[in-house]
């Protein structure tokens, strides 16, 4: 739940961005009964949000449309059919039996086996594919001609490939979520550590890691640990832009940019960094009222616990925002 938000919505200060959110893989969507918005929490920037996403798979595209028209929603949306990769071209797509699972690699069922998932992944048929990047269907001759602020990624080990043809994209991009696997869950797909590479050479810096752990079924109760919980095959890397870095001197360092970096890491439950950004611009930029937080700061703190409250209100930073008015 987003701590600062609803006070900078109320305050008018949410007015002067729009929000454009790109979802790479976004079947995955309807795997929960919430609207995506809704649930995440990204409605609050409605009517000032977009959202864009892609699945190879048509019908279902199709059907996210018709809800979405039918919603009447307060904010754009659409969802497109292309198989997002690296490069124009065919590929074949493994359809599994647990269609979320289907992947642009195939499934590695030997490993799999060990953890006793495989069925969901079992191959049922195959389908050649057309496919496109990131930057193709934003910049291309006919593209949508749009920045993305917030890039979300899961495609079942295609994250990398989808990344690599999206440079243009990247360099506005603010923050991303990307799932990533330590381990072969498909056959040569690449893992964590590529993607981790990748975006730090692009300027981003890992926030989080949110990890999910197996443990082969033979051994269970016997394997399990309060310290270990069995291995990480795969996660959820969260990054961010540093913009409010000293020595970092690149043209996404605006206010209006830091403060979108604010309002995505607040809509992300990174309320931490949320204020520090928040900060940041009022002691920087505070002279200009669109840039000035120090009330909507006070006032969330404010809905805080009792205790967590007083704690918060009593920091310097807090007195130094009070001085700088």
């Amino acid at each position: 739940m987003s701590l600062f938000l609803p006070s900078l919505k109320k305050s008018g200060h949410l007015n002067q961005i729009h929000m454009t959110i790109c979802i790479v893989g976004s079947r995955k969507l309807k795997e929960f009964n919430e609207d995506y918005a809704e649930r995440d929490g990204w409605g609050v920037f409605a009517p000032n949000l977009t959202i864009y996403g892609f699945d190879a798979d048509p019908s279902a595209c199709q059907e996210m449309n018709k809800e979405i028209k039918a919603r009447q929603l307060n904010w754009s949306e659409k969802h497109l059919p292309h198989a997002i990769w690296d490069s124009l071209g065919k590929s074949t797509l493994y359809l599994t039996k647990y269609q979320p699972c289907s992947s642009l690699y195939p499934p590695s069922e030997d490993y799999l086996a060990r953890f006793g998932g495989v069925d969901m992944y079992k191959v049922m048929s195959t389908l050649e594919l057309e496919t496109t990047t990131l930057d193709e269907i934003f910049w291309g001759s006919s593209g949508l001609n749009t920045e993305i602020d917030y890039l979300q990624i899961d495609v079942q080990g295609g994250e990398l490939p989808v990344l690599e043809g999206a440079s243009r994209c990247l360099a506005n991009v603010l923050a991303t979520a990307v799932e990533v696997e330590f381990m072969q869950v498909y056959t040569n797909q690449p893992l964590f550590s590529d993607i981790d590479i990748h975006l730090t050479k692009k300027g981003f810096s890992i926030f989080d890691l949110v990890g999910m752990y197996h443990v082969h079924p033979q051994t269970l109760p016997f394997a399990l640990s309060p310290q270990h919980p069995g291995r990480l095959l795969w996660g959820d890397a969260y990054y961010f832009r540093d913009l409010i870095r000293h020595d970092l001197n690149i043209p996404l360092r605006t206010p209006e940019r830091i403060l979108k970096l604010a309002c995505i890491a607040d809509v992300m439950n990174f309320h931490d960094y949320a204020m520090e950004v928040l900060v940041y611009l009022t002691l920087r930029y505070g002279d200009d009222k669109n840039y000035n937080f120090t009330a909507d700061i006070i006032e969330s703190i404010q809905q805080l616990p009792e205790e967590i409250q007083q704690q918060m209100l009593s920091l310097p930073i807090i007195e130094k925002l009070k001085e700088r008015g």
